[in-house]
């Protein structure tokens, strides 16, 4: 929800400057309860789809989107994640329909997009296809006329005047900040998550600037819900402490932001592979990071991607889809969306021409059958293959049970001659599109169209 803010606390944390509480007797207690499967195995080569419910079709419904659900399980989603359906605080909202970050009532349905059943329905069905189904969740703040506001007051952050706050050094004037320091606020916000799971089979959730909430209290809440199901937790949020134990997967804003200033020519390839490293020594080895070259954030505030990435756009795509990590798809994205969705008004989804969707569903399908690309330890390390432009060519290879996945990138919008030093990579590969042979050899070289990629598999 949170453009820069939410930027630089991803920094921040990457860079260890915040306080941790890690350290906390009561984390330590807690990861030790912890017995639940983390990450769940139907997680392991999995996508996930971001869904804009009030976007999506003109009525902006939970039941019209149900119609596209079949759309989406034959492109090969796993994933659905559910943008907040709770109901949206009326007072100090911006714009005609407001946030729906700030959320009037944690145990209801938003009455536009639906019903409780309307979303039991969903999920059922989403079950019946096989994907899963996790619901945005905001636990940093409410709207500010939210059920519990008027008789909880000390539930809320309050300054010297005994006057409710907005989240300290944000402009989200729609919401009041919640304070973490009460026990009864904390219990009433797990007993939230779990009316969810028990009364729509939710299959987990994801958290609204995690890291603006204590670690101890998402861990507290991981244990609780794992005991009713268990579950899948993404943190919007880009550092590694709440991957120890409360989130299996967190956001990949640090490398989304790469991606945009390659594009721009700010950066290269080799900052792309001292990101690798940063990674592999600072991350817990089964975490997850979700990578994406857009979401409603971005689309809204930042552009679309071919604003900030222009004709690399479908390049950096099929680099989330490759590299370590779990790929995002956000709603459009299949139809080709170029246009910057509004946040706090209706401004629905042009599904004319879904001139992506073969684009997205090859991609899944070279994720979900190599096994070199499965998500945390069980899939391949990347290792990059050198060349003779490292700044402009990003090579690599991902290696697991036998599988073998390999990636030529151009990451410029200029042609490019280039010549890898292949080593052990040599050897006869499939193009994942058509399946066409290819020997590859030790000396490899190349030329690149600006922007060409190229993908094989063995």
């Amino acid at each position: 929800m949170r453009r820069v803010f939410q930027t630089v606390l991803s920094l921040l944390l990457l860079a260890g400057i915040l306080v941790s509480c890690q350290n906390k007797p009561a984390a330590n207690k807690v990861a030790e309860e912890k017995k639940a499967e983390k990450p769940v195995e139907w997680s392991r080569n999995a996508n996930i789809y971001e869904v804009n419910i009030r976007q999506y079709t003109p009525e902006g419904t939970i039941n019209a989107f149900v119609e596209h659900m079949p759309r989406l399980k034959e492109m090969g989603v796993d994933i659905l994640w559910l943008m907040p359906v709770y109901p949206i605080s009326e007072k100090n909202r911006k714009g005609s329909m407001g946030s729906y970050y700030a959320v009037k009532d944690y145990r209801a349905v938003n009455p536009e997009f639906g019903t409780l059943e309307d979303l039991q329905n969903l999920v059922n069905k989403a079950h019946e296809m096989g994907m899963k189904v996790i619901l945005d969740w905001v636990a940093n703040h409410t709207g500010w006329d939210n059920v519990i506001m008027e008789e909880h007051k000390d539930w809320y952050t309050q300054n010297e005047k005994g006057e409710i706050v907005i989240p300290e050094g944000t402009d989200w004037s729609d919401t009041a900040d919640l304070n973490y320091d009460n026990e009864d606020m904390r219990k009433y916000m797990i007993g939230s998550l779990k009316f969810w799971i028990e009364n729509a089979n939710v299959d987990g959730f994801r958290c609204d600037v995690a890291g603006m909430v204590p670690t101890e209290f998402w861990e507290k809440a991981r244990v609780e819900l794992d005991a009713v199901k268990p579950v899948f937790m993404l943190a919007e949020d880009g550092g590694h402490e709440l991957l120890e134990n409360a989130f299996d997967m967190g956001y990949g804003w640090d490398f989304h932001h790469i991606m945009n200033d390659v594009a721009k020519g700010e950066k290269n390839a080799n900052d792309m592979e001292a990101y690798f490293h940063k990674i592999d020594t600072v991350f817990p080895a089964d975490s997850y990071i979700m990578n994406f070259t857009t979401n409603h954030d971005e689309n809204s505030w930042n552009g679309t991607t071919e604003e900030r990435m222009g004709e690399g756009a479908k390049t950096f795509a099929v680099l989330t889809f490759t590299m370590p990590g779990m790929p995002l798809i956000y709603s459009g994205q299949e139809a080709g969306l170029n246009h910057r969705l509004k946040f706090f008004e209706k401004d629905e989804i042009n599904w004319s021409n879904l001139e992506m969707t073969t684009f997205y569903k090859e991609l899944i399908a070279l994720k979900k059958n190599n096994k070199a690309l499965q998500n945390g330890v069980k899939g391949g390390k990347l290792v990059r293959i050198p060349s003779d432009q490292n700044e402009k060519v990003f090579a690599f290879s991902r290696e697991a049970e036998g599988n073998k996945v390999l990636v030529i990138l151009n990451l410029s919008k200029e042609a490019t001659k280039a010549t890898l030093d292949m080593g052990a990579n040599a050897g006869n590969y499939a193009c994942y599109k058509d399946g066409n042979k290819h020997d590859l050899a030790a000396k490899l070289e190349v030329e690149l169209k600006p922007w060409e990629y190229r993908v094989y598999v063995k």
